[in-house]
């Protein structure tokens, strides 16, 4: 009976032919909607986990820090080197100054490093750095500064400092020349404009810190979240170690929360495109009412008749469902391999759009646009198999 009635009522029916087309447009729709619902996850992901990789590199997986500046030295080091084998550690000192060349000024933060350290554990300072190594009073640039200054290699960058220096009756800024040898590119202009290293001794001498001396410690984990408990319970007293999550943490809230937003608004066009279903099934019901009394006076149950009209809306959204999964994970696939939307480079590190669909999200489509079909498609099958027999078959 059930298989019977959905076959009848899918065939396309010339005198009726706007419930073939609202069947079609509800198929579509879906469709559509969870094509463009993928596709706009994937792109969505995609940049979070591709700022995720930026800033993770350029934010350090986890930072040793202290509530006093230069109060880390190379005993807190050992000690933790000797407690966290698996740890990579680079100590460094920072400071904010201002780069000058010629009539322009750029403000940033310069950080005083150990090369061999820090290119352990930063692949852009390793990768920057794959033909020399900065040592004295020589700088390591963000590309953003050294295009801005059109520096060439080996030319001299005017460092100011906050700490005064005394200079005849007037307290001045400390200045320090350096030799500008290389630049780095992280891919995101904020830190190639803000960020700058040279060597922790050269920077120790300008700001009058003892050797050995540190701010802070940086730290590669492959796993952060789990090492970070146990590196705060073998601190000393006023040490603290942070993630780089901890440090990003309203940039990646604001990301979560546009994604959620996202993904409300593009599940409504899927409800919009439910809503042929329920006139089409509506549409059929109304038409055969008819048919459906005489069915129920024959000796057909009102579940089988319940139980077609709803099969009748899950294979129209279910189809729609499978052909929109279809699209969606060719449209990922597509704009993912080829440029067909080009980006620009020098913000984004890539002209191809980030293209990463994650399972979960895959799963919460998928389970929302089920339930949706299926809420869509019970009303109109609970509405024919409460045809009343008597008064239809009188009346019509």
């Amino acid at each position: 009976m059930v298989k019977y009635l959905l076959f009848k009522y899918l065939r396309f029916d010339k005198s009726q032919p706007f419930i073939t087309l609202s069947a079609i447009l509800a198929f579509l729709g879906v469709s559509v909607g969870l094509m463009v619902l993928i596709i706009a996850m994937a792109i969505m992901n995609g940049f979070d986990k591709e700022f995720e990789r930026k800033l993770f590199t350029m934010n350090y997986p986890i930072t040793i820090i202290s509530y006093m500046k230069g109060s880390i030295d190379d005993s807190d080091v050992i000690r933790l080197k000797e407690q966290f084998k698996e740890l990579k550690f680079s100590p460094y000192i920072s400071t904010q100054a201002i780069v000058k060349h010629g009539n322009k000024l750029e403000g940033g933060l310069l950080f005083g490093v150990n090369f061999d350290y820090e290119k352990q554990i930063n692949s852009v300072v390793k990768e920057a750095l794959s033909n020399t190594t900065p040592s004295g009073f020589e700088i390591l640039l963000g590309k953003g500064i050294a295009d801005d200054f059109a520096l060439s290699l080996n030319e001299k960058v005017t460092m100011l400092f906050m700490q005064l220096s005394a200079g005849g009756l007037v307290s001045m800024p400390t200045m320090k020349r350096f030799n500008y040898v290389a630049n780095f590119s992280s891919g995101l202009i904020a830190y190639d404009k803000a960020y700058s290293y040279t060597d922790v001794n050269a920077l120790a001498k300008i700001l009058g810190y003892e050797s050995g001396r540190y701010d802070g410690i940086h730290i590669y984990s492959d796993n952060p979240k789990s090492d970070i408990v146990k590196l705060n319970q073998n601190l000393s007293p006023g040490q603290r170690a942070i993630g780089w999550w901890e440090q990003n943490g309203n940039f990646f809230s604001a990301l979560e929360l546009e994604k959620r937003a996202l993904f409300i608004v593009l599940m409504l066009i899927i409800l919009v495109a439910s809503l042929n279903i329920i006139s089409s099934l509506l549409m059929t019901v109304m038409n055969r009412r008819q048919e459906i009394a005489l069915l129920l006076a024959l000796g057909a149950s009102k579940s089988e008749i319940k139980k077609s009209f709803f099969t009748q809306g899950v294979v129209i959204g279910g189809s729609g469902i499978i052909f929109g999964l279809i699209l969606g994970l060719f449209g990922v696939w597509l704009l993912g391999s080829f440029d067909i939307v080009n980006l620009p480079a020098d913000v984004y590190g890539s002209s191809k759009l980030p293209m990463e669909l994650a399972l979960s999200d895959l799963a919460m489509i998928l389970i929302g646009a089920i339930v949706i079909v299926l809420l869509s498609s019970y009303y109109p099958a609970k509405k024919a198999s409460n045809v009343d027999i008597l008064t239809t078959l009188r009346n019509e």
